[in-house]
């Protein structure tokens, strides 16, 4: 089949996400200008520079109590800092916890009872038991095309990796299964992995 996207596509449920599959999800965590914490998910993530490192994150949507963003970009808007964190197969249900749409100034990490652990680099708090932890300064809010639709770019300050995800000083995804998201509301977790050497 073929469809343009301001057409429809005729089906029961919207393929798009479900072909730009398996996306990272990047475990956003923000503090707000009154010091109140707050963590949600983006599968809209990914790294997109080595030297210096940054990351990206996308939001989509916005909450009727933030004028036009979530609550995550609002903060960053506010504080110039976020930390992702990565989600571990085990973490899934925490994960899908802190998803929902709660009202301004909630505290998920208090809602969905996750550790938190003081970041190093920058005033933010993070998933204590992540498998690794990116603290990151805003470089760029860059507004797409779409009602609510912004990119967050940063650049990270610091890195947390747990002890037992290293193994012969190379971070073991194995050793953790990082999740990842599909179409709908499909998941899947990395269980096993090969290796191709460039030509």
């Amino acid at each position: 089949m073929f469809y343009r996207p301001e057409q429809g596509h005729g089906l029961p449920h919207n393929p798009f996400n479900a072909i730009v599959a398996p996306r990272p999800i990047g475990w956003i965590s923000t503090r707000d200008a009154d010091g109140i914490d707050n963590l949600a998910p983006y599968s809209f993530f990914n790294a997109v520079a080595y030297v210096p490192p940054q990351v990206m994150f996308a939001s989509t949507t916005a909450k009727p109590d933030r004028h036009g963003t979530k609550d995550s970009v609002a903060n960053i808007r506010e504080t110039g800092v976020f930390c992702v964190n990565i989600v571990e197969y085990a973490m899934r249900d925490a994960m899908n916890r802190t998803s929902a749409a709660l009202p301004r100034g909630a505290d998920e990490f208090a809602a969905a009872d996750i550790a938190r652990a003081q970041c190093d680099t920058i005033a933010c708090s993070r998933v204590a038991h992540a498998p690794a932890s990116l603290e990151c300064r805003l470089t760029q809010i860059v507004p797409l095309a779409g009602e609510a639709n912004f990119v967050v770019f940063g650049q990270v300050t610091g890195i947390h990796l747990r002890d037992d995800c290293l193994t012969d000083g190379r971070f073991d995804v194995l050793k953790f299964q990082p999740l990842a998201r599909l179409g709908y509301n499909d998941y899947t977790a990395v269980t096993d992995l090969f290796s191709l050497k460039r030509p």
